[in-house]
């Protein structure tokens, strides 16, 4: 696992200022790759590496070359099937200096171009640059596990594996994006290829990029899809036990795969099914001790430790506890912004920075997560609201129908006597079933409530912008051929899984301590086989999600693990902020001045806000993810546009790898 960056400018340019400002993005993303540090140079091209090392831990230093040192490459990331594909390269004659899947990949282009992306089973952002040619070539793996970001400040052409890199480059400026502001305080992120920053881009999950002196071009390699409705049969039990055996075999093997390390590999133990499911796996391949890491709460609505210790002993594991308390998850709150680079509308991300500071605190690089089961297995609640309001919505006066939502959420009593409340909020907008976006618009409206405290400059810029358009996400040809589900999940992928779980809970809260993930679950074997599903092997009722995996728990796990309900995983949000162990910083963040200084929300509204979380009553589920929202943008703006000042170069102190065109790496 590393981060990458890198400088491409075809006309004149001073090569010494590109050099420098590579080395200043590399130090402002060391944290990523704290190992070791390598740079390529010629006449149009810089490539940076910050390593951490997990792969060839003596030889696999980057950037690296082929045979004949006109192709080289900066990867961050992981090729989980590269010993195999390594076979393949030997056999037709390729020559290898390491033995990393850095160099499998490198070898793999040199042979097929972009086709090689087809071949890999992995999580990757990668460039590539073809001295002959004078071409870069950037990737993504499929699902989006690895970061890519870019800008275009004439004449260079930029690339990072994160933004601050990006602002740490001479002559790159930005300003928080309304437009993405807006996205997020709906879809809770940016939509594909946008980022918070005004002209600073992200290669959106599955995407190539090609870059030339005359153009710049992207196109997706891959994409989540699922077959016809009319193809999709019910399964009888004959099938259900082939479906089964398969899942099985293919998540093994995933899991197998992803243990491939020449550093220990510990696992996450939420205590919910699909960390379970991977935790008893990871302990039948590797035989020996394995360590599990969790997190608890003092608050027993969010804490699943009972669930976790069940396991862990179960498992015979040596487990680990975070407890995150409200003042650990406000005291963090403004490094995990700073780490994620991007607006958050809750708080969950911080127990997560918090576990895997722990996982490196304990000597792990690396850790299996369980991310991923519940788009591809359809565990989600808003599946189960989804299916409820197609079925109220063929008899819209039923009044017994509209209890299903009651059963739904047992567990929330303060939603209304009679569940009045939530026949409400989902039985608006009930008949709109021929929208394409159905299964998510109660989520999505409610969501965009919190838009009510955008300053009037924001709301305008918006309004210009959109021109009306009430949901601006491209669907592929194929989407009105699926089923209702399929629809569903196809949504939960692009809209929420690859751009904020990936994103600010997954790669950016393990990355922020050099601890890279990895998650069976998105190997793309596994999501096209899920993909294929008949609809009742996920989501056959309402206390009866991802069937086929708790089928699967049923084999390998403790009854009440496998038979649990799917619970949320969130964290709270205005009692960390608010009350006793509240941090200094939220008055400074939220006072009027600083808010009329962004010039992004409306300080009136934002301070009624604050006074009603100050007095210590509940808020609505929607002001506390308003209040996230509000607090990271503000802590956003400051860390990354008022105050941004760009990290120091790397120095005489760092170990760096020099490299040249058709020259042996020096130091």
């Amino acid at each position: 696992m590393c981060g990458i960056a890198g400088i491409v400018s075809f006309g004149e340019q001073d090569r010494v200022s590109d050099r420098e400002d590579t080395l200043r993005m590399l130090a402002a993303i060391r944290h990523r790759g704290p190992d070791e540090f390598g740079i390529y140079q010629d006449s149009a091209a810089t490539l940076g590496s910050a390593r951490l090392s997990i792969i060839d831990l003596s030889t696999g230093g980057q950037p690296i070359s082929n045979e004949d040192g006109t192709l080289w490459i900066v990867f961050n990331g992981e090729i989980f099937n590269f010993v195999e594909l390594r076979r393949t390269l030997e056999q037709r004659g390729h020559r290898f200096a390491t033995r990393t899947d850095t160099e499998v990949l490198l070898h793999m282009y040199e042979d097929s171009g972009e086709n090689c992306l087809q071949e890999l089973n992995g999580q990757f952002a990668v460039a590539i640059w073809d001295m002959r040619q004078q071409r870069l070539f950037l990737a993504r793996d499929r699902t989006g596990i690895r970061p890519l970001f870019y800008t275009r400040a004439a004449p260079a052409f930029t690339f990072a594996s994160e933004v601050k890199a990006l602002l740490s480059c001479s002559g790159v400026r930005t300003e928080i994006d309304p437009i993405s502001l807006d996205q997020t305080f709906t879809y809770w992120s940016p939509l594909p290829g946008r980022t918070a920053f005004g002209n600073i881009y992200e290669l959106p999950s599955g995407h190539l990029l090609r870059l030339s002196e005359r153009d710049l071009t992207t196109k997706r390699y891959w994409g989540w899809s699922f077959p016809p409705a009319s193809e999709t049969s019910e399964n009888s039990d004959s099938t259900e036990v082939a479906y089964l055996a398969e899942l099985k075999d293919l998540l093994s093997d995933a899991t197998s795969l992803r243990l491939r390390s020449d550093v220990p590999v510990a696992a996450y133990l939420s205590g919910g099914l699909d960390s379970s499911v991977l935790a008893a796996m990871v302990r039948t391949h590797i035989g020996d001790k394995l360590n599990t890491f969790s997190i608890t709460f003092d608050d027993p609505e969010f804490d699943e430790s009972a669930f976790q210790m069940r396991m862990a002993r179960f498992l015979g594991t040596e487990h680990h506890v975070v407890k995150a308390t409200y003042a650990d998850i406000g005291r963090a709150f403004p490094e995990v912004v700073w780490h994620t680079e991007a607006p958050i509308m809750r708080t969950a991300p911080v127990p997560m920075f918090l576990l895997s500071q722990q996982v490196h605190d304990s000597g792990f690089k690396v850790v299996v997560t369980g991310e991923g089961a519940d788009e591809v297995l359809a565990g989600y609640d808003i599946f189960k609201e989804a299916a409820i309001r197609r079925f109220c919505a063929k008899r819209p006066e039923s009044r017994l129908r509209p209890t299903l939502f009651q059963r739904l959420y047992a567990d929330i009593p303060r939603l209304g006597a009679g569940g009045a409340m939530l026949s409400a909020f989902f039985m608006t907008d009930l008949n709109e079933t021929a929208s394409p976006f159905y299964s998510h618009l109660v989520r999505w409206r409610n969501n965009a409530r919190s838009r009510r405290f955008f300053s009037d400059d924001v709301q305008r810029a918006v309004s210009s912008e959109t021109n009306g358009c009430r949901h601006p996400l491209e669907l592929p040809p194929s989407f009105g051929t699926w089923g209702a589900l399929q629809q569903a999940q196809y949504l939960e992928a692009t809209t929420f899984l690859s751009q904020y779980l990936l994103s600010s809970q997954g790669d950016r809260m393990g990355m922020a301590h050099s601890v890279e993930s990895r998650m069976p679950f998105l190997d793309y074997r596994v999501i096209e086989f899920c993909n294929r599903l008949p609809s009742s092997l996920k989501l056959r009722s309402l206390t009866n999600d991802k069937y086929l995996l708790r089928t699967l728990g049923r084999e390998i796990l403790p009854q009440e693990v496998w038979q649990r309900p799917k619970r949320p995983y969130r964290a709270p949000i205005h009692r960390s902020f608010f009350g006793a162990s509240a941090p200094d910083w939220v008055n400074e963040v939220l006072c009027p001045g600083q808010i009329r200084s962004s010039g992004l929300f409306n300080p009136e509204a934002v301070g009624r806000l604050a006074r009603k979380a100050q007095s210590g009553g509940r808020l609505s589920e929607t002001d506390d993810m308003a209040l996230a929202g509000i607090l990271s943008t503000q802590l956003l703006w400051s860390q990354f546009i008022s105050g941004f000042r760009p990290t120091r170069p790397l120095g005489q102190h760092d170990a760096i790898k020099f490299c040249s065109p058709y020259s042996t790496a020096t130091t």
